[in-house]
């Protein structure tokens, strides 16, 4: 693996903790405060889909072979849960450049569309890790995760005072995993044949 396809892989994940993480928390939390409820519907949706990225972490902690896979499944999912949502994409609409927080937002899904593109290609460059992580032309990939997997332990250690493993960290990901894909199936066969593409958020009230 050259110096070049390194240097993108961390900076891929550097870009992810800002706008997978740190800009959507910024959004919801400035939507509740403008009442704007299409936007904080579209956030909310976000952050229930986004949950497969933090179990996607927790397995690449544990250095589960398919994790990187499931990372790439996760921001994909991600991206697409931004742009389904047709009611939301008309209100979006409505608005001009003069207001900031829906700006904001269509500048952040086209953020996020650009960085999920990104990993997958990434990924396909190194698709030997895609199936199997624990390879030393991998560890590029775990890097991230283990500077977490770190943080997590010492906060486990001190409210629990008990030792965080890579061991844990796989059967609570795998776990996470398993109640994740049971809830997208449950929606899937009961919700989406119902709403389709419609988020319903105007029954809250809009803006």
């Amino acid at each position: 693996m050259n110096v070049f396809n390194q240097l993108s892989i961390w900076l891929s994940f550097q870009l992810s903790i800002i706008f997978l993480i740190g800009i959507p928390i910024t959004l919801f939390f400035w939507s509740i405060k403008k009442r704007n409820i299409a936007v904080n519907q579209l956030l909310s949706i976000y952050w229930k889909i986004s949950l497969l990225f933090f179990i996607s972490l927790l397995l690449l902690i544990g250095k589960y072979s398919y994790a990187l896979l499931i990372t790439n499944i996760s921001t994909l999912l991600m991206t697409i849960s931004v742009w389904f949502w047709n009611d939301i994409n008309d209100e979006l609409k409505e608005y001009d450049f003069t207001h900031p927080l829906t700006t904001m937002t269509k500048v952040w899904r086209w953020s996020l569309t650009f960085i999920s593109l990104n990993f997958l290609i990434q990924s396909l460059l190194n698709f030997n890790c895609v199936s199997s992580i624990n390879t030393a032309s991998c560890e590029i990939w775990l890097q991230p995760s283990s500077n977490l997997y770190m943080i997590i332990k010492n906060l486990f250690n001190f409210f629990f005072g008990a030792n965080f493993t890579q061991t844990i960290a796989k059967f609570l990901g795998l776990f996470s995993l398993l109640i994740y894909i049971l809830g997208i199936i449950q929606w899937s066969i009961i919700k989406l044949p119902k709403n389709g593409r419609n988020s319903y958020f105007s029954e809250n009230g809009k803006n």
